[in-house]
C-alpha cells in the first residue's frame, strides 16, 4: 500500500515521535552496515525499560496518577490501584522499607511497576533478607504491572540481581496467568533457584445478563434456599439493603463488624474487630472506596435487625466479596446464603458480570459456582550458598518432612 503524506508540506510523510536518527543517503560516508547498526540501536532504545526505585511514601504518592493509568491500561483491578496499596501500607506496613520498582520508556512514560518492601525474617530457623510484595491476607491479589510483561520481568530481575542485599524475592497471591510469572520464567532461564506454592483457589461466578437466566441455571439447587427464606419470612419482614456511602456508612460498618465478630471468626481470632490494624484498614478502605464509588456493603435484615453482612467492593464490572458475617442464632435458615442470593440478583440487575468470592475455597462458596481462580506464591532465590540452602529447605526438605509426619500420623 502506498504511504500517504499527512503533513502540510507536499510530499512529506509523517514520522513517529521521538529521537531522530540520521542513517545517511547515497554518497554519505557512513557504510550501509553502520547505518543498520544505528537503526537497530534506535529501535532498541525505543523498546528499552529504564529501571529506578522509589523508597519512601512521598515518592510513591507522587506516582498515583501514572500508577493508576498503568493499572487501567494493563490489568484493571482495584487491588492493584494506588489507593488500595496506599491504604494497605498505611495500616499494615507504615514503617516499611519500600522498594517500589518503576520502569519507564525512553520518553519517560511509566510502562512497568512492581511494589515491594524489604524485611528481615527467618526461614526454618535461618535468618533471611526478603523482598516481599505488598501483601497479606487482606490484600487478596497481587501482580506485576507491565505493558510488556516479558521485557519488564527481565529488566526488573536484572536490576535486582545487581543488589546483593536480599536473599529471596517472594510475591504472594499472584493469579494464574498474571504478569509476575514472567519474573519466574526469567529466573528459571538464568538458572536461579525458584519455585511456587499454591496459596488460594478463589471461587468466582460469571453472571448472566438476566436474573431469569441465572434462576434457570440454578434449577433444583435453589429449592432448599427458598424453603429457608419462607421460614425466615414467617418471623418478620425480610429485606436486602445496599449501602455505598453517606450518613449511614459508619453505623452500618459498626453493625457489620459486630456481626462478623459474633461467630466462629471470633473463636479463631480472625474477625476484623479483634485487631486494631484490621479494623482501621477496613474502616479506612470503606471511606476511600465510598469516595471513589467502589463501595458495596450489603445486609440482610429481619425487620430492622441485621442478620447477615457482606463487605465488598464493586469495580470493573465485578463485585468483590471481601468479608462476610452472619448472626449464628439464625444459622438454621442460612442467612449468609440468603444474602448472597439477593446480592447476586441485585448485581445482575445493575449489569455486573462477575461475583468474585476471593480468598480460600470453601463449601459455602462452592454452592454458587464450580469455577475457581488459582493463586500462587512465587519464590526466587539468589544463586548463592545461602540462597540455595534456603531453596532446598523450602522446596525439598520441608515437603519431605511433612510427608513423613503425615505417614506417621496415619499409622498411629
Amino acid at each position: 500500500m502506498e504511504e500517504q503524506s499527512t503533513l502540510d508540506a507536499p510530499g512529506i510523510a509523517s514520522e513517529p515521535q521521538g529521537p531522530r536518527l540520521e542513517v545517511g543517503a547515497p554518497g554519505h560516508k557512513e557504510t550501509a552496515a553502520r547505518a543498520r547498526r544505528k537503526r537497530a540501536m534506535f529501535y532498541a532504545r525505543q523498546r528499552s525499560i529504564l529501571v529506578s526505585e522509589v523508597r519512601d511514601l512521598a515518592g510513591f504518592d507522587a506516582l498515583a496518577p501514572e500508577w493508576n493509568g498503568l493499572v487501567a491500561s494493563t490489568d484493571d483491578q482495584v487491588f492493584y490501584r494506588h489507593e488500595f496499596l496506599r491504604c494497605w501500607l498505611r495500616h499494615f506496613a507504615p514503617e516499611g522499607r519500600l522498594r517500589i520498582l518503576t520502569g519507564r520508556d525512553v520518553d519517560g512514560r511509566l510502562v512497568a511497576a512492581l511494589a515491594l518492601r524489604a524485611t528481615r525474617g527467618r526461614q526454618y530457623g535461618m535468618p533471611v533478607r526478603q523482598l516481599l510484595s505488598l501483601t497479606n491476607k487482606h490484600s487478596c491479589r497481587f501482580d506485576l504491572l507491565a505493558e510488556d510483561p516479558r521485557r519488564a520481568g527481565k529488566a526488573f530481575l536484572t536490576h535486582l540481581l545487581k543488589d546483593p542485599s536480599w536473599d529471596v524475592l517472594r510475591l504472594a497471591d499472584v493469579p494464574d496467568g498474571g504478569s509476575a510469572w514472567t519474573l519466574l520464567a526469567v529466573a528459571q532461564k538464568l538458572g536461579l533457584p525458584c519455585g511456587t506454592w499454591e496459596s488460594a483457589r478463589s471461587p468466582y461466578l460469571a453472571l448472566p445478563e438476566t436474573v431469569e437466566a441465572w434462576q434457570e441455571e440454578r434449577g433444583r439447587n435453589a429449592k432448599p434456599l427458598r424453603r429457608r427464606r419462607r421460614r425466615l419470612e414467617e418471623r418478620g419482614k425480610v429485606t436486602l439493603e445496599r449501602v455505598t456511602g453517606g450518613e449511614r456508612l459508619a453505623e452500618r460498618l459498626e453493625e457489620g463488624f459486630a456481626l462478623e465478630r459474633s461467630g466462629w471468626k471470633a473463636q479463631r481470632g480472625t474477625a476484623i474487630a479483634q485487631s486494631e490494624r484490621r479494623l482501621a484498614f477496613y474502616s479506612d478502605l470503606a471511606r476511600v472506596a465510598a469516595k471513589a464509588g467502589w463501595l458495596g456493603l450489603y445486609s440482610l435484615r429481619l425487620d430492622r435487625q441485621a442478620i447477615a453482612f457482606q463487605y465488598g467492593l464493586e469495580y470493573g464490572g465485578r463485585y468483590l466479596a471481601l468479608k462476610p458475617g452472619y448472626d449464628e442464632a439464625f444459622a438454621e435458615v442460612s442467612p449468609g446464603q440468603l444474602l448472597t442470593e439477593g446480592l447476586i440478583q441485585d448485581c445482575i440487575g445493575r449489569g455486573l458480570t462477575e461475583l468474585d468470592l476471593l480468598g480460600d475455597d470453601a463449601p459455602f462458596k462452592r454452592e454458587w459456582t464450580d469455577a475457581v481462580r488459582p493463586h500462587h506464591w512465587l519464590f526466587i532465590y539468589r544463586d548463592t550458598l545461602r540462597g540455595r540452602a534456603m531453596y532446598r529447605a523450602k522446596f525439598r526438605w520441608a515437603p519431605v518432612a511433612r510427608r513423613m509426619v503425615g505417614k506417621w500420623v496415619r499409622r498411629r
